[in-house]
């Protein structure tokens, strides 16, 4: 049965190869002062940067920068922003890259008039904001994390070796996103293809859990589908347009909150990803990849029938003569042989991990209790392991 729920986002996306355009006609909603959160540089190489702050300087706008977000937000970081957007008296932050740095921004936006630790308040208390909120906007230049469009903020802590999600209230969602497709094209292999396993992480995490067989698992299916069709051609192609455009749309709608409503969700996968990555900074996808089929078919026996439907209508296994338990086994091999030819990580190994770190990762793992099985400590280490 579906379950009640109440629906807003309030996010407004500008989507195609003009979707800049749509920054000029959001900045007179805001105040003077920008500050512009970006990573690496990259921008800097691909002509995007330049593009943004001729926009930023022609809407009359002071822009301060902030730069070095890295892929992994740290609390070390957030507190750095803390301080620059205190000292120059910011009124919109503006993020120009990928997930990371939308994440970072959001945490930012919160934390900027916060009297609190904001790592204790928000990532270890998981209190809501009582202080105002800077605002936020997303230029966007990698997919994977669907953060342009919700209120999630992921933050690592490499003192306490921990990587925690903050799921925030619509007040924290972007303002405005800006999607052009031809922004993602430059990124390397690795990103594209930790940013598409990403995606279908999102999906599989809201897909494996709660109520079954509602108005969710159809579209769910169909943005799975969808992903594995573009993931193809754009593993074959990087800059064929409308793959990339179809993988940065399914990306947005994989978790903006839409397919979640009326079920519980499940989050293991990225527990136990985001627990690795508190140990090493490994890439988020790839760590997601490393250890989903195992987590999957420790947990089979618990929701048979929802795997079994998944291979039929995802992966297009033939059902008949076989039973229930077969077909959904297949489904995961069918997963694993499409996951190793978009050149995923396999294994924990592949990523560093040995197996004398198994024991820490583990007291890492924040432990949910949406999907089919709870797992506990013990059988955490369990597919820790059979992920090695």
């Amino acid at each position: 049965m579906l379950g009640n729920f109440t629906y807003c986002n309030p996010t407004k996306l500008y989507f195609g190869n003009e979707a800049l355009e749509g920054l000029a006609v959001e900045l007179p909603k805001y105040g003077k002062k920008v500050l512009l959160v970006y990573g690496g540089g990259s921008i800097k190489k691909n002509g995007i940067y330049d593009s943004v702050v001729g926009i930023l300087k022609d809407g009359g706008k002071e822009i301060v920068e902030l730069a070095g977000v890295m892929p992994n937000p740290t609390s070390d970081k957030l507190n750095e922003g803390v301080r620059v957007a205190r000292e120059n008296k910011i009124d919109f932050i503006l993020a120009v890259g990928g997930g990371s740095v939308c994440d970072y921004c959001k945490a930012l936006s919160v934390s900027i008039n916060c009297d609190d630790d904001p790592w204790d308040k928000y990532f270890i208390r998981f209190d809501e904001p009582e202080c105002e909120i800077v605002p936020v906007g997303c230029v966007l230049t990698m997919v994977g994390t669907g953060s342009e469009m919700n209120g999630g903020s992921v933050i690592t802590n490499h003192e306490q070796k921990l990587k925690i999600g903050h799921v925030f209230g619509e007040e924290v969602f972007p303002k405005f996103a800006i999607l052009n497709p031809e922004f993602t094209l430059t990124i390397p292999k690795y990103q594209m293809v930790s940013g598409i396993f990403d995606i279908m992480s999102h999906i599989l995490e809201q897909y494996f859990s709660g109520c079954d067989d509602n108005t969710s698992d159809y579209i769910m299916e169909g943005l799975l589908r969808s992903l594995i069709v573009s993931a193809g051609v754009a593993i074959e192609n990087p800059y064929d347009y409308e793959a990339r455009s179809n993988i940065m749309w399914t990306a947005t709608w994989a978790l903006n909150t839409l397919v979640a409503k009326g079920k519980t969700t499940d989050w293991m996968v990225h527990m136990l990803g985001q627990a690795v990555a508190a140990h090493n900074d490994a890439t988020h996808g790839m760590t997601l990849s490393a250890v989903s089929l195992a987590y999957y078919r420790y947990i089979l026996p618990y929701g048979t029938a929802k795997f079994a439907r998944y291979a039929v209508n995802v992966w297009n296994v033939n059902p008949s003569g076989k039973s229930q338990t077969d077909v959904a086994q297949e489904g995961l091999a069918e997963m694993e042989k499409w996951m190793k030819k978009m050149g995923l990580a396999m294994s924990l190994s592949e990523l560093g991990v040995t197996e004398d770190m198994l024991d820490g990762i583990v007291e890492s793992t924040v432990i949910m209790d949406g999907g089919y099985k709870v797992l506990d400590k013990k059988e955490i280490k369990h597919v820790l392991k059979d992920s090695l």
